[in-house]
């Protein structure tokens, strides 16, 4: 059974790359093959934040998380926009928060690195661009990541200006999750693309968004300068909505992500893989609950910065409470596993890998020979994948259909919003 878990897994994750180019856009070589016996270059989890630095400079700090996934690689190249002028340059690794050594380097030495556009290497790499050349903590572990943070300076001009008394943000984003801070002291006046907009601490605005499109993001702002925003966020008070904070969280900064691989479904079950980063310092467990009326086997985990497998435990009904893991409204009924892991560092994150099998036959079954798919979807990314031998009739919510080299369908869906979607998706035997 696990054997057959584990090929599925690595099956899908061996074309998640594929996936990642198309969502993305800008994703340098995000592409499997190799480029001159070197294994491609590929990346995932890109998070683009811009902080406008004040009007009149054309310079925007950026803050670029990536995560680097070629199995065995022990560098990482980042493309520097042409037409930009980097600055002020530093690298981190965001395990342990450390700074990362890195250089600029032109595109021969990239490409002798492993990185290349174009499906199967056919398109060749732009022999004017250039790259920051990044030396990982650690070499990246099979099924298991390298996380980075770029944080640099660009001057852009053409990107960032000034224009009829307003400050003017108009760059094509390649990258799915970004984010745009305003200079303190200004107010957002347009937005040509749908975005949350978000006081932070200090009293900047950030307008953040999500592009679930396959294309480049053309996005335009516009700001002016504001009397009444040079102060810090309100405080919340008690007359405001409970759930305040939790409303009021970026959600293109959130990358919990699932996939969900259906077993035939007269067995109601299915596997799955879900990632967390956990960045509260030195926290050193996640707990899971088992959504009632599922039951869950075969749980397992890795920290995929590292590759190491982790501890795990099963508690059931009281011994929830004496195990003191902040688990409320505890029944008789109820069921967690916790994962055991080293304490997150000051500055520093672990990602997770959770695999686990769950049964449902409330949720996932088959009805007239119909199978009957009806769950609801919390995180901003989740994926299912049908089971062998099914073809899709119904999706209630939009997602990305692609066929796996194996023949099964899989349904991307990305919820930009902080709510729930409830997916409904039968399937026909083919």
């Amino acid at each position: 059974m696990r054997g057959a878990i584990a090929k599925a897994l690595i099956l899908v994750l061996a074309i998640a790359p594929l996936r990642v180019e198309a969502q993305r856009g800008g994703a340098v070589g995000a592409t499997a093959g190799v480029t001159g016996g070197v294994p491609r270059q590929t990346q995932s989890d890109d998070y683009t934040r811009y902080e406008l630095l004040a009007p009149g400079t054309g310079k925007f700090r950026i803050l670029y998380e990536v995560t680097a996934t070629t199995p065995g690689a022990t560098q990482f190249f980042n493309a520097i926009r042409q037409g930009s002028v980097a600055s002020d340059e530093s690298v981190f690794d965001r395990m342990t928060g450390k700074p990362l050594k890195f250089d600029e380097v032109g595109s021969d030495v990239a490409r002798a690195g492993g990185v290349g556009s174009g499906r199967g290497g056919g398109t060749p790499v732009d022999t004017l661009q250039k790259y920051i050349r990044v030396w990982l903590a650690r070499t990246v572990p099979e099924e298991g990541e390298g996380r980075v943070l770029i944080d640099k300076t660009y001057y852009d001009p053409k990107s960032y200006f000034e224009e009829s008394g307003q400050i003017v943000f108009n760059r094509s984003l390649g990258i799915v999750r970004n984010a745009v801070v305003l200079p303190l002291g200004y107010e957002m006046v347009s937005s040509n693309y749908p975005a949350q907009v978000l006081q932070e601490a200090d009293g900047r605005i950030a307008i953040t968004f999500w592009n679930n499109t396959p294309a480049a993001a053309p996005v335009i702002l516009r700001a002016r300068k504001s009397t009444g925003m040079t102060g810090g966020a309100p405080a919340a008070n008690r007359s405001e909505p409970a759930d305040r904070a939790g409303r009021l969280d970026e959600r293109a900064h959130q990358n919990r992500e699932i996939v969900y691989f259906m077993q035939q479904p007269e067995t109601h079950a299915f596997d799955l893989y879900h990632d967390y980063t956990e960045s509260r310092e030195g926290v050193s467990y996640y707990v899971n609950e088992v959504r009632a009326g599922s039951t869950v086997s075969n749980p397992r985990a890795r920290v995929l910065d590292t590759g190491e497998e982790l501890k795990h435990e099963v508690i059931k009904g009281e011994a929830i409470t004496k195990a003191n893991v902040g688990v409320r409204n505890v029944t008789p009924a109820s069921e967690i596993v916790v994962f055991r892991f080293a304490p997150v560092p000051k500055g520093g994150s672990t990602r997770l890998r959770m695999y686990e099998t769950y049964t449902d036959t409330a949720r996932y079954k088959v009805l007239n020979g119909e199978l009957i798919w009806n769950r609801a979807f919390g995180r901003p990314t989740n994926a299912v994948v049908l089971p062998a031998g099914w073809a899709l009739t119904n999706s209630s919510i939009p997602a990305a259909v692609t066929e796996l080299p194996d023949g099964r369908t899989r349904l991307d869906f990305i919820n930009p919003r902080p709510d729930e979607v409830n997916v409904l998706i039968t399937a026909r035997k083919k």
